[in-house]
């Protein structure tokens, strides 16, 4: 069963345009093309990228942020109650009113505490502001390589200026060792953010970036199998091209230089919206929709890798919305709104309240003790004692 589902999925209908099956693309000692199971070597290529990342982090990430003055906030631990302990790791986080009212019968505490007890063990699991830092600049720092390397691989490649060359002597393309080496990084990157996942920092988008990366693997794997190579790799250099600007204004805002922030974030939004609805349109989807079309007829190939690519512009065009929502809210209130899929703390404003609750509370029953029972001095009457004076106008002291 297993050997008819190959065959079948390897039928060259699917994979090659009318008139090309897989004995035209038999390969040479001079002539190599994409073979599927080169892609297999991404995987201890991600495992090295792992390596390289935990050193990276911990040998530059780690200690440049404490030379820019990154400091991890203090944080009040919770403090240790097998009860709540396993009502947080086994049923869930945030606890509902009537889960909280039982939890407080059942620890003999207050509510208040209960609930700031899960407050608190909340931020503990929260990572830190150094891990979140040392992050974005591994990102970056890869960003800048893969954008610099795509262009040193590309500047030299005829479908780079001219967007018809993409398909000429289309599926018959060689594999270029440059190529192979530059699909490998990107592929492995993306391998490696998936194994990494359980332990980056966990926003509240965590599902959409795992349906992300899994997209984003197929479609690199996807279009190296077809012989998609070319297309690819201008696919790639455009995508990295705003990353490069992203990562960097969030090391700035873990750094709070806000004004060198908030410039850094409108030149990404000009090149994000540049890029991914100008460039991608022209240079990707009217080349494989029109341009392919000069040099083959439309098989199902044509119709899969174009329906992924315009699932990918819909993307573009959603995340350009959530951008120029940002844009102009900046633009009116002078400040950048905060990500919304950043998950911050509560230990803020909600510490301060219940301190503030306190004191009030503390105050209040102090001022009544000492309204109902004042210990006058040298026999002085209490300060909300009356004078009468001799016209019979009564004066508050």
């Amino acid at each position: 069963m297993a050997r008819s589902l190959y065959e079948w999925l390897w039928q060259h209908e699917f994979w090659l345009p009318p008139g090309i099956t897989w004995e035209d693309m038999q390969e040479s000692e001079d002539i190599h093309y994409p073979q599927p199971r080169d892609l297999l070597l991404s995987i201890p290529f991600a495992l090295i990228l792992v390596v390289i990342r935990c050193a990276f982090e911990r040998a530059i990430a780690l200690p440049l942020s404490t030379k820019l003055g990154v400091r991890d906030k203090q944080r009040p631990k919770a403090q240790p109650n097998p009860v709540l302990e396993t009502f947080y790791s086994i049923r869930c986080k945030n606890p509902e009113e009537a889960e909280l009212n039982s939890l407080s019968k059942q620890c003999d505490l207050p509510v208040r505490k209960v609930e700031r007890w899960f407050r608190r063990r909340r931020n503990m699991d929260r990572p830190s502001l150094s891990k979140k830092f040392c992050e974005a600049c591994w990102r970056f720092t890869f960003y800048i390589i893969s954008f610099f390397t795509g262009l040193a691989v590309l500047y030299d490649k005829p479908w780079l200026w001219d967007h018809r060359e993409c398909w000429t002597g289309y599926p018959q393309q060689p594999l270029q060792p440059s190529l192979f080496w530059y699909y490998m990084l990107e592929l492995s990157f993306y391998w490696s953010l998936v194994f990494t996942l359980p332990f980056d920092v966990k926003r509240k988008d965590f599902k959409e970036q795992i349906v992300h990366h899994a997209a984003t693997i197929f479609l690199i794997s996807f279009s190296y199998c077809a012989n998609y190579i070319r297309i690819g790799t201008l696919v790639l250099v455009i995508h990295d091209a705003s990353d490069c600007f992203l990562e960097p204004t969030k090391i700035f805002n873990y750094m709070k230089w806000k004004k060198t922030c908030d410039s850094l974030f409108m030149i990404f939004s000009a090149v994000f919206l540049i890029s991914r609805l100008v460039v991608y349109p022209y240079t990707v989807l009217y080349n494989t929709y029109y341009y392919s079309m000069e040099i083959f007829q439309p098989f199902f190939g044509y119709y899969f890798v174009n329906t992924l690519l315009i699932i990918l512009q819909l993307l573009h065009v959603f995340w350009s919305c959530l951008i120029i929502h940002m844009v102009y809210k900046f633009i009116l209130q002078g400040t950048m709104e905060k990500d919304m899929r950043s998950d911050t703390e509560e230990s803020d404003k909600d510490e301060e309240r219940d301190k503030m609750k306190e004191k009030e509370n503390g105050t209040t029953y102090f001022g009544n003790v000492t309204s109902n029972g004042y210990i006058q001095r040298n026999g002085s009457e209490p300060p909300n004692s009356r004078a009468h004076l001799a016209n019979g106008h009564v004066k508050e002291r």
